[in-house]
């Protein structure tokens, strides 16, 4: 015969015996790691063979050409086409040893896809206040030494938007490290 417990102790064990499993499961759908910084499945930091498979998967193309001064530097040029961005978006990434330290989205939008790329942006990192500077205007977010920044401007009547995505631990260690001789 096995001894019983208290119908509270019992009550109790249970609970307990559930409550690891339940609070990671909690955990793990309300925490997000917002450190990547995304936006359109481009990341802060992504790896030059991640960055070519997401261009392929938006209908588009990336071309890179090695830095005479620095052969660490790649600096790529691209285009999509994908239809939940609302217009063709020019992409430029500078790589150092194959990972992006910059990589800028840009091309001319209307009010309306503009305020739905804010929207998208806010929905994962929060609302930040909009600086401006002139005639540009931009929105910043900072997470772990990544930054994600919207920039906007009207210029001879178009309004031209970029979404920048900046890793600047790679930019550090680029820093931090001598360039070959060429």
């Amino acid at each position: 015969m096995t001894p019983s417990l208290p119908a509270p102790a019992l009550l109790l064990s249970l609970v307990l015996a559930v409550l690891p499993s339940s609070a990671s499961a909690i955990s793990a759908a309300v925490v997000q790691d917002t450190s990547a910084l995304r936006f359109h499945g481009f990341r802060a930091g992504a790896q030059l063979d991640e960055l070519h498979r997401v261009i392929r998967r938006l209908d588009g193309r990336l071309r890179c050409d090695r830095a005479k001064r620095d052969r660490r530097v790649m600096e790529c040029r691209g285009t999509v086409s994908d239809s939940a961005l609302g217009v063709p978006v020019d992409v430029w990434v500078s790589a150092i040893d194959s990972v992006a330290g910059v990589l800028t989205l840009s091309a001319e939008l209307n009010a309306e896809t503009l305020e739905r790329w804010r929207r998208r942006i806010e929905a994962s990192y929060g609302r930040v206040a909009a600086k401006s500077q002139g005639s540009q205007r931009m929105m910043q977010w900072v997470r772990r030494g990544r930054m994600l920044r919207l920039t906007w401007r009207t210029d001879r009547g178009q309004r031209i938007a970029s979404v920048s995505l900046v890793d600047g631990r790679v930019l550090d260690g680029w820093g931090g490290k001598p360039s070959p001789s060429p």
